[in-house]
């Protein structure tokens, strides 16, 4: 059976439709730790800034300084850099593919930040990072000797048991 011309779809044309379609993405990206405080603020407006201009913001997470879990190196100029701590940042974003493509391009030429990662992501899942982050930082801070905190509140329940 032939197939009509009309009903047939090229890779192009579906390229080409997508270009214009809003979706979602979510940049996650690491700081340099040696930067100033106002540095990292700076590098953290100037890609929110880049993004504003390019879509409209969902959620975000300014920067704040984490141990990274191994260390990250990257070759420069000077010479090899390791990275054990960064400032950890990141943005959800809705925009269009051609747009979500320059802001990567931006992400990828600012020298401050030395790794980024960019996901396709959902409202929905953004919102739930910012309630999950949020209770996490209202939660109290877990004792760390456990032992210890058992044994008190054994001790305390010993003097006021009745012999």
């Amino acid at each position: 059976m032939a197939k009509n011309q009309e009903e047939e779809v090229r890779p192009q044309d579906t390229l080409a439709s997508e270009g214009s379609e809003s979706r979602v993405y979510e940049l996650g990206f690491h700081l340099d730790s040696a930067l100033p405080i106002e540095e990292v603020k700076k590098a953290y407006q100037a890609m929110r800034g880049v993004i504003t201009e390019k879509g409209m913001v969902v959620a975000e997470s300014e920067p704040e300084k984490v141990q990274l879990a191994y260390t990250i190196s990257r070759q420069e100029v000077a010479g090899r850099r390791d990275f054990d701590s960064a400032y950890f940042a990141w943005i959800v974003y809705e925009t269009s593919a051609e747009d979500h493509a320059e802001v990567l391009k931006v992400a990828h030429a600012d020298k401050r930040i030395f790794r980024f990662i960019d996901l396709l992501t959902t409202k929905d899942a953004a919102r739930h990072s910012l309630e999950v982050r949020d209770l996490a930082k209202k939660a109290p801070e877990r004792a760390e000797d456990t032992e210890a905190v058992l044994g008190a509140e054994l001790d305390a329940a010993l003097e006021g048991a009745v012999i």
